[in-house]
């Protein structure tokens, strides 16, 4: 597949402006470096990894690939600290933060050397980023997956506003599985897009293999943004989804909720099955994916249905494109 060139593959020293998303109980070294083999750019999600696991990652991902992969940092860790002096003493070069104030760690991580962008969810918060001295900002809408913004704001209207808002690169996240939807993201003026969603459904995703089939078998409809008392987050309809909706339906406190979603509920779902019980994080997008299948071919996938769909487009609008 021939490479592309813009901001995003320069600054990451990436072949296509493709980013798998950073993912609890499923971004390991293994999906890492298979997506950075492939040419895009593996993340290692730490958000379920304690220090030393973290540690263990980074040096297997570093055997198993000579190409740009980063490590994704929820800065709402209980010991992010340690993340933070874990990726320093590794001499990672990538961290995308998220889920929390970039001011505070992005200066202490540059010095470093390390590039460092962080998810949004608003145009606000976008220039608070660029402001903190961020290379990029992750565009992440409504649609997405795990953790969300509370203003509901779709890729759609999030992706132009944020575009306007910064001068540094924006990688679109939210609903994007396909080409088709990255050539979409990128006329809205993306300079890449980040995936998290389709590379669940992947061979090397760490996640339980009940979880990918249950994907493969959603419809729309089947998400859903619950807890925004807590961190807004989309979750997959089962039965700890029903129970959420019922307690906040009848007035939950925020401790209520804490209490009820207790501790491990999210491995007890994603990384050990559990359908019913377990917290299920997944986006809207799921709803397309129809199959299982190696990291790599999901990158080809993506990048020949993006060349594709553009094809198509400057084919069936000639008159626009002289």
């Amino acid at each position: 597949m021939p490479s592309f060139n813009n901001r995003v593959t320069k600054l990451f020293n990436i072949d296509y402006p493709i980013i798998q998303a950073g993912m609890v109980w499923t971004s390991g070294w293994k999906l890492a470096s298979a997506v950075s083999n492939a040419g895009a750019l593996g993340l290692i999600g730490s958000g379920s990894m304690y220090p030393d696991v973290l540690k263990l990652h980074i040096q297997k991902c570093k055997s198993a690939t000579t190409k740009p992969f980063g490590v994704n940092i929820p800065l709402l860790y209980p010991d992010i600290e340690k993340h933070i002096q874990t990726v320093i003493d590794e001499k990672i070069k990538i961290v995308f933060t998220s889920a929390g104030n970039p001011k505070i760690w992005t200066g202490i991580l540059k010095q470093h050397g390390i590039t460092v962008v962080h998810v949004v969810s608003s145009s606000t918060f976008a220039k608070k980023a660029e402001d903190a001295g961020c290379d990029a900002v992750v565009a992440e809408g409504f649609e997405a997956g795990g953790h969300n913004g509370r203003e509901e704001t779709t890729t759609m209207v999030l992706v132009p506003a944020v575009k306007e808002a910064v001068k540094i690169p924006v990688l679109a996240a939210g609903g994007i599985a396909t080409g088709k939807q990255m050539l979409a993201a990128m006329i809205l003026g993306a300079d890449g897009v980040q995936v998290g969603t389709r590379f669940v459904c992947s061979d090397e995703a760490s996640n339980h293999i009940a979880y990918k089939q249950l994907l493969v078998n959603s419809k729309e409809g089947d998400t859903m943004l619950s807890m925004k008392k807590i961190v807004p987050v989309r979750l997959f309809k089962n039965h700890f989804y029903e129970l959420i909706n019922e307690a906040e339906a009848h007035g939950a406190t925020k401790e209520d909720l804490a209490k009820l979603l207790g501790h491990g509920r999210a491995k007890k779902g994603m990384l050990e099955g559990d359908l019913n019980e377990g917290e299920l994080e997944i986006g809207e997008v799921s709803a397309l994916i129809k199959d299982i299948k190696p990291a790599a071919e999901i990158v080809k996938e993506i990048w020949n249905d993006y060349n594709d769909a553009l094809k198509d487009l400057i084919k069936t609008n000639n008159h626009l494109f002289p």
